[in-house]
C-alpha cells in the first residue's frame, strides 16, 4: 500500500495504540485532528473538524483506506456522514469503523448516534468493515473513579459491563484495516462481565478506600435494556484476554 492510511481520532485513547501498530506494519499514517500538530516519523497530521465538516476533503485526498475512530458524546452520526461524503468523493476503497456493543439494542441517544453512524458507513457505497467493541477498561476506570469520590458508591441493580482492553481492540482494528472489507464482524468484549460493585471492589482495595455500596435503579427503557443485558456481547462475539483486575493492577499497582 503506497498511500497513507487516514485515522480519525488518531490522538485519542484507541488511536494512541492503533497508530504505532500501523507504523510497525510499514504503513504511513495521516491523522485528522482538530489541533495542529507537527509531523512525526511516518505520521502526518491534517487539521480539520468532522462535526464542522472542515478539512475533511483534504484529509482523505489520495487515501485508499480510512480507519474512523473519532467519537464523542454527541454528533457521531453527523461526523460520520461528513467523513463518508468526503471519502466517497475521494475514491476510498476501504472504510473501517469502530462502534459499540449494543448500539442497536440500548435506547440511549448516544447509542442511536452510533447506530446511525454504522448505517452511514454501510450505505456509503464504499467497501466497509464495522467492529463493535465493549467499553474500554479506561472508560470503566474513569466511571469508577468518579463514583468513588462520592460518600456512597451507587450500584445500579442488574447493570453489568464487559470492559475490554483498548490495546486488544487496537490490535483487532489494525488486523481488519490491513485486511479486505468484511462488513459487520463479530463483536469484541472483555473476558468477564461485572456488576458495578464487582468493578469497584478491586479499585477501592488498590486505592485504600472504603465506600458503602448503595443499590439504585435505572428507570425507563434504558434501565430495562441494561437489566436484560442488551449492552453485553451477543452469542458469537470474540472475547479479549486481559481482565479488569489485570488492567487495574498495571494502572494502579
Amino acid at each position: 500500500m503506497t498511500s497513507p492510511i487516514l485515522v480519525t481520532g488518531g490522538t485519542g485513547t484507541l488511536g494512541a495504540h492503533v497508530v504505532p501498530l500501523l507504523r510497525a506494519s510499514g504503513h504511513e499514517v495521516r491523522i485528522l485532528t482538530r489541533h495542529a500538530r507537527p509531523a512525526a516519523d511516518g505520521v502526518d497530521h491534517v487539521t480539520g473538524d468532522l462535526l464542522k465538516d472542515e478539512g475533511v476533503e483534504a484529509a482523505v485526498e489520495g487515501v485508499e483506506t480510512v480507519l474512523h475512530l473519532a467519537g464523542g458524546p454527541k454528533g457521531d452520526d453527523q461526523a460520520t456522514r461528513a467523513l463518508v461524503r468526503a471519502a466517497s468523493g475521494a475514491g476510498v476503497r476501504h472504510l473501517v469503523h469502530i462502534s459499540v456493543v449494543g448500539a442497536d439494542r440500548v435506547p440511549l441517544a448516544w447509542m442511536r448516534a452510533k447506530l446511525e453512524s454504522e448505517r452511514a458507513v454501510a450505505d456509503s457505497g464504499i467497501p466497509w468493515t464495522v467492529l463493535r467493541a465493549a467499553q474500554f477498561h479506561d472508560l470503566a476506570l474513569t466511571m469508577v473513579e468518579k463514583m468513588a469520590k462520592l460518600p456512597v458508591f451507587p450500584v445500579p441493580g442488574g447493570m453489568r459491563l464487559q470492559p475490554v482492553d483498548s490495546r486488544e481492540v487496537a490490535a483487532r482494528l489494525v488486523e481488519l484495516t490491513l485486511g479486505t472489507p468484511s462488513g459487520p464482524v463479530p463483536d469484541l468484549a472483555g473476558p468477564h462481565a461485572y456488576d458495578l460493585a464487582a468493578l469497584a471492589r478491586p479499585y477501592l482495595r488498590l486505592t485504600g478506600r472504603r465506600r458503602p455500596m448503595l443499590p439504585v435503579r435505572i428507570p425507563g427503557k434504558a434501565g430495562r435494556a441494561y437489566r436484560a443485558g442488551a449492552n453485553l456481547a451477543p452469542a458469537g462475539a470474540e472475547a479479549g484476554k486481559r481482565t479488569w483486575e489485570e488492567f487495574l493492577a498495571e494502572r494502579l499497582g
